[in-house]
Protein backbone atom coordinates (compact mmCIF):
# COMPACT_ATOMS: atom_id res chain seq x y z
CA UNK A 1 0.00 0.00 0.00
CA UNK A 2 2.63 2.05 0.85
CA UNK A 3 4.03 1.63 -2.37
CA UNK A 4 1.55 2.56 -4.19
CA UNK A 5 0.49 5.53 -2.32
CA UNK A 6 4.69 6.75 -3.31
CA UNK A 7 3.88 5.93 -6.90
CA UNK A 8 0.61 8.36 -7.07
CA UNK A 9 2.14 11.02 -5.10
CA UNK A 10 5.29 11.21 -7.30
CA UNK A 11 3.01 10.72 -9.93
CA UNK A 12 0.46 13.76 -8.73
CA UNK A 13 3.47 15.83 -7.90
CA UNK A 14 5.17 15.66 -11.74
CA UNK A 15 1.56 16.46 -12.98
CA UNK A 16 1.22 20.07 -10.64
CA UNK A 17 4.88 20.62 -11.03
CA UNK A 18 4.22 20.59 -15.00
CA UNK A 19 1.15 22.62 -14.57
CA UNK A 20 3.34 25.36 -12.64
CA UNK A 21 6.47 25.53 -14.74
CA UNK A 22 8.11 28.75 -16.13
CA UNK A 23 6.39 27.56 -19.45
CA UNK A 24 3.15 28.66 -17.82
CA UNK A 25 4.13 32.32 -18.11
CA UNK A 26 3.41 31.82 -22.32
CA UNK A 27 0.03 33.49 -22.78
CA UNK A 28 -2.88 31.77 -21.53
CA UNK A 29 -6.11 32.41 -24.13
CA UNK A 30 -9.36 34.09 -22.41
CA UNK A 31 -12.21 32.04 -23.08
CA UNK A 32 -15.16 34.67 -24.16
CA UNK A 33 -17.66 32.42 -23.35
CA UNK A 34 -16.37 32.19 -19.16
CA UNK A 35 -15.21 36.65 -19.32
CA UNK A 36 -17.68 39.21 -18.87
CA UNK A 37 -16.93 42.76 -17.83
CA UNK A 38 -20.06 43.84 -15.55
CA UNK A 39 -20.81 46.90 -14.42
CA UNK A 40 -23.38 48.32 -11.38
CA UNK A 41 -24.41 51.74 -10.94
CA UNK A 42 -26.81 53.70 -9.31
CA UNK A 43 -29.33 55.50 -11.85
CA UNK A 44 -31.43 58.20 -10.86
CA UNK A 45 -30.09 57.61 -7.25
CA UNK A 46 -32.86 55.36 -7.14
CA UNK A 47 -32.69 51.19 -8.09
CA UNK A 48 -28.71 49.75 -9.65
CA UNK A 49 -28.89 49.57 -13.19
CA UNK A 50 -26.39 46.33 -14.21
CA UNK A 51 -24.93 45.89 -17.54
CA UNK A 52 -22.35 43.95 -19.53
CA UNK A 53 -20.02 44.01 -22.02
CA UNK A 54 -21.07 40.77 -24.42
CA UNK A 55 -17.49 40.98 -26.55
CA UNK A 56 -14.16 41.08 -25.42
CA UNK A 57 -10.37 39.33 -26.05
CA UNK A 58 -7.34 39.26 -24.14
CA UNK A 59 -4.49 37.41 -22.93
CA UNK A 60 -3.35 36.22 -19.50
CA UNK A 61 0.49 35.38 -19.10
CA UNK A 62 0.47 33.38 -15.52
CA UNK A 63 3.69 31.41 -13.72
CA UNK A 64 2.16 30.68 -10.07
CA UNK A 65 6.07 29.38 -9.07
CA UNK A 66 7.59 33.09 -9.91
CA UNK A 67 4.33 34.43 -8.37
CA UNK A 68 4.29 36.61 -11.87
CA UNK A 69 1.56 37.49 -14.56
CA UNK A 70 0.14 39.83 -16.66
CA UNK A 71 -3.54 40.76 -17.80
CA UNK A 72 -4.55 42.25 -21.20
CA UNK A 73 -8.05 42.69 -22.66
CA UNK A 74 -9.90 44.63 -25.14
CA UNK A 75 -13.80 45.26 -24.51
CA UNK A 76 -15.85 46.24 -27.55
CA UNK A 77 -17.87 49.23 -25.75
CA UNK A 78 -20.53 48.77 -28.44
CA UNK A 79 -21.18 45.69 -26.99
CA UNK A 80 -23.20 46.99 -23.55
CA UNK A 81 -25.81 45.52 -22.75
CA UNK A 82 -28.06 46.30 -19.51
CA UNK A 83 -31.11 44.61 -20.94
CA UNK A 84 -32.94 47.90 -22.18
CA UNK A 85 -32.14 48.85 -25.82
CA UNK A 86 -33.15 52.80 -25.01
CA UNK A 87 -30.86 52.80 -22.05
CA UNK A 88 -28.13 50.85 -24.16
CA UNK A 89 -27.90 53.54 -26.77
CA UNK A 90 -27.64 56.39 -24.08
CA UNK A 91 -24.68 53.95 -23.04
CA UNK A 92 -22.91 53.78 -26.35
CA UNK A 93 -23.56 57.73 -26.86
CA UNK A 94 -21.62 58.72 -23.86
CA UNK A 95 -19.13 56.08 -24.71
CA UNK A 96 -19.00 57.48 -27.83
CA UNK A 97 -18.07 54.14 -29.86
CA UNK A 98 -17.90 55.32 -33.16
CA UNK A 99 -14.35 57.12 -32.10
CA UNK A 100 -13.51 54.74 -29.08
CA UNK A 101 -14.45 51.38 -30.40
CA UNK A 102 -12.50 49.52 -27.90
CA UNK A 103 -11.90 49.70 -23.95
CA UNK A 104 -8.59 48.35 -22.90
CA UNK A 105 -7.27 47.00 -19.74
CA UNK A 106 -3.86 46.14 -19.13
CA UNK A 107 -1.96 45.25 -15.54
CA UNK A 108 1.73 44.83 -16.18
CA UNK A 109 1.65 42.64 -12.82
CA UNK A 110 -0.62 40.13 -10.86
CA UNK A 111 -0.48 40.80 -6.57
CA UNK A 112 -0.80 37.81 -4.87
CA UNK A 113 -1.40 36.28 -1.30
CA UNK A 114 0.55 33.18 -1.16
CA UNK A 115 -0.18 31.01 -4.33
CA UNK A 116 -3.22 32.88 -4.74
CA UNK A 117 -4.23 35.83 -7.11
CA UNK A 118 -5.22 38.73 -4.77
CA UNK A 119 -5.18 41.13 -7.68
CA UNK A 120 -4.27 43.43 -10.78
CA UNK A 121 -3.03 46.17 -10.96
CA UNK A 122 -2.84 48.09 -14.21
CA UNK A 123 -4.43 51.16 -16.77
CA UNK A 124 -7.66 50.66 -17.89
CA UNK A 125 -7.83 53.27 -21.20
CA UNK A 126 -11.92 54.14 -22.18
CA UNK A 127 -13.19 57.38 -24.10
CA UNK A 128 -9.43 57.93 -24.94
CA UNK A 129 -8.03 58.69 -21.04
CA UNK A 130 -5.90 56.47 -19.33
CA UNK A 131 -6.30 56.12 -15.58
CA UNK A 132 -4.96 53.72 -13.27
CA UNK A 133 -7.03 50.63 -11.97
CA UNK A 134 -6.93 47.94 -9.40
CA UNK A 135 -8.70 45.27 -9.95
CA UNK A 136 -9.40 43.16 -6.18
CA UNK A 137 -9.62 39.27 -6.50
CA UNK A 138 -12.91 38.23 -4.52
CA UNK A 139 -11.67 34.46 -5.39
CA UNK A 140 -9.09 32.89 -8.12
CA UNK A 141 -8.04 29.18 -8.62
CA UNK A 142 -7.26 27.13 -11.02
CA UNK A 143 -8.17 23.35 -11.89
CA UNK A 144 -7.60 20.55 -14.31
CA UNK A 145 -10.41 20.82 -16.84
CA UNK A 146 -11.03 17.64 -18.38
CA UNK A 147 -13.02 18.83 -21.71
CA UNK A 148 -9.79 21.02 -23.13
CA UNK A 149 -7.20 18.82 -21.38
CA UNK A 150 -5.67 21.99 -19.99
CA UNK A 151 -5.21 24.32 -17.31
CA UNK A 152 -7.73 26.89 -16.92
CA UNK A 153 -7.55 29.67 -14.10
CA UNK A 154 -10.23 32.22 -13.40
CA UNK A 155 -12.41 34.19 -10.58
CA UNK A 156 -14.02 37.41 -10.01
CA UNK A 157 -12.41 40.75 -9.54
CA UNK A 158 -13.67 44.20 -9.01
CA UNK A 159 -13.11 47.79 -8.57
CA UNK A 160 -14.66 50.97 -8.40
CA UNK A 161 -13.98 53.75 -11.05
CA UNK A 162 -15.26 57.28 -10.85
CA UNK A 163 -16.96 57.99 -14.24
CA UNK A 164 -16.07 61.41 -14.41
CA UNK A 165 -12.58 60.20 -14.26
CA UNK A 166 -12.37 59.38 -18.04
CA UNK A 167 -14.26 62.12 -19.02
CA UNK A 168 -17.95 60.39 -19.34
CA UNK A 169 -19.48 63.56 -18.21
CA UNK A 170 -22.67 63.30 -19.46
CA UNK A 171 -23.27 60.37 -17.67
CA UNK A 172 -25.52 62.72 -15.23
CA UNK A 173 -28.11 64.08 -18.01
CA UNK A 174 -29.04 60.21 -18.40
CA UNK A 175 -28.89 59.63 -14.39
CA UNK A 176 -25.97 57.52 -13.69
CA UNK A 177 -24.03 58.43 -10.28
CA UNK A 178 -20.14 59.16 -10.80
CA UNK A 179 -19.29 56.01 -8.69
CA UNK A 180 -19.80 52.57 -10.42
CA UNK A 181 -18.53 49.15 -9.41
CA UNK A 182 -16.52 47.00 -11.96
CA UNK A 183 -16.91 43.26 -12.17
CA UNK A 184 -15.12 41.20 -14.00
CA UNK A 185 -15.35 38.05 -14.59
CA UNK A 186 -12.58 35.71 -16.38
CA UNK A 187 -11.39 32.74 -17.00
CA UNK A 188 -8.13 31.74 -19.20
CA UNK A 189 -7.11 28.69 -20.32
CA UNK A 190 -3.38 27.59 -20.75
CA UNK A 191 -1.14 27.27 -23.45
Amino acid sequence: MKTVLAVLSSLLSSVFAGLVSPAAAAPWTIDPTHTFVNFEVPLFGLSTQRGRFDRLQGSVEFDVAARRGRVEFVVETASVNSGAPVFDDALRRLLDTPAHPQARFVAERLTFNGERVSGADGELTLRGRTRPLALKALRFDCYFNPLFRRQVCGGDFEATLRRSDWGLDDGGEIGLADSLRLLVQIEAISP
